[in-house]
């Protein structure tokens, strides 16, 4: 009850923050102009998200990453799908004071979200920013704080908010399906080839130091001798992520903080270690990761990912004394009634009536709603919000609430501690 009421107040709080807020001064038909900052592999991909999500009411006047091959690349994307050449520029401070751009679009490595997502909002741009929202969590208060003080908008990438095959899953859990859920198991498996271990990206060829600002890419993080591994594989080291708890499994907590209306767990065990990438690898952060998560309310979350087998994929499922819901790899939802007969071949349903008569259910996202992921409909929703049609499924508040999760992981992995979070003080301790 407690975590429901917090929560309560945490929305309402929130939608006011958030509230609808329209464009500058310069008329209702003009498009918003957009920033963009980062465009590597996923800010790449992403420009043509954006096309999809809002070909009409935004376009992409300027470009930043610290890496020549990358704005090179990203401005052809950008003349090829919007008909338009963005300006570009290495250091977002000069991004940012241009006075014609409304929003801007951070798609960087996470130890640099906290530097520009407090500088965009400053200088009074709208800003969607990837996630975790900030690679400590003071720094993801402060980002909260500033937030609050700018009225602008803000989305956080938590992407699965925004997908409709979550939103039904939610509505199954709201509607009773399930019964009382206390306990969930959610996972992510991947794997790369002998020679292509996870997260080692292509280095291109003629990446140095003259054409790659290496200094503007650590920002706050420890002065280090060039290197581009680095650089172009940043998921691997503390320094610049959380890894396997900061780019995977927030996204994972979070979805199931949506779908269960819950806020921040209590506590978090995590263990997991480089079992799987450990010839010739200098990577930090584990390859294999499981963390169990209790909250204040009975309920417990099982986490789990290894970067070494790709069978099971990615999925969430919800364990209701009365049904299960499964979300598997983002695109397809399974709902089952409990049987009460431990699934013994040609035993007998058990189950009481109301819960017998719940016919299973499948549900593809690709085919019912037409959509991969979230991605696209998380967009449109930032673009509307600006507008004033809409408020943002992410707000700050909540991508804290979700890096917080993340942050909690880490910890408990660096310190090898039971991490308990102390939500009057905003801060953990270990037991």
């Amino acid at each position: 009850m407690a975590d429901e009421m917090k929560r309560r107040d945490f929305l309402k709080a929130a939608a006011i923050a958030a509230g609808p807020a329209v464009i500058s001064a310069r008329g209702a038909n003009d498009k918003i102009n957009i920033g963009w900052i980062g465009v590597g592999t996923r800010g790449n991909a992403a420009i043509d998200w954006l096309h999809t999500a809002a070909p009409n009411d935004v376009q992409i006047t300027s470009i930043c990453d610290t890496y020549d091959g990358y704005i090179a690349r990203a401005k052809d994307r950008v003349k090829t799908i919007w008909g338009n050449t963005p300006d570009a520029y290495k250091d977002f401070h000069d991004l940012l004071a241009k006075k014609d751009i409304d929003a801007v679009y951070i798609m960087t490595p996470e130890h640099l979200h906290h530097e520009m997502a407090v500088a965009a909002l400053k200088a009074g741009k709208h800003v969607y920013v990837e996630k975790p929202l900030a690679h400590t969590i003071d720094e993801g208060f402060d980002i909260v704080k500033v937030w609050e003080q700018s009225k602008k908008i803000c989305q956080v990438g938590t992407q699965n908010r925004s997908s409709s095959l979550y939103k039904k899953a939610k509505e199954l859990i709201q509607q009773g399906m399930v019964g009382d859920v206390h306990f969930v198991r959610a996972f992510w498996y991947r794997n790369g080839l002998p020679d292509q271990p996870s997260w080692r990206y292509v280095i291109p060829a003629d990446t140095n130091t003259q054409n790659t600002d290496w200094p503007r890419f650590l920002g706050p993080a420890p002065k280090r001798p060039w290197d581009p591994h680095r650089y172009f594989q940043w998921r691997l080291y503390w320094d610049y992520s959380g890894g396997i708890s900061t780019d995977l499994l927030v996204h994972q907590t979070d979805i199931v903080n949506f779908m269960l209306s819950k806020t921040v767990p209590a506590s978090c065990i995590a263990s997991g270690g480089v079992y799987r990438w450990t010839v010739n690898d200098d990577r930090d952060v584990p390859d294999t990761l499981s963390a169990i998560y209790d909250y204040s309310d009975k309920l417990q979350v099982n986490y789990s990912c290894y970067l070494g087998n790709e069978y099971f994929g990615y999925g969430e499922e919800i364990c209701g004394n009365e049904g299960t819901i499964r979300v598997m790899n983002r695109t397809d939802l399974y709902f089952e009634p409990e049987t009460y007969n431990s699934r013994r071949p040609g035993a007998q349903n058990r189950a009481p009536e109301p819960i017998r008569s719940r016919k299973a259910l499948h549900i593809n996202g690709p085919e019912e709603y037409k959509e991969v992921d979230g991605a696209i409909n998380h967009f449109k929703n930032f673009i509307q919000a600006i507008l004033g049609k809409e408020q943002v499924i992410a707000p700050p508040p909540v991508g804290q609430q979700a890096a917080i999760s993340g942050h909690m992981a880490t910890l408990a992995y660096k310190n090898q501690k039971k991490v308990l979070w102390d939500d009057a003080n905003r801060k953990v301790r270990y037991i």
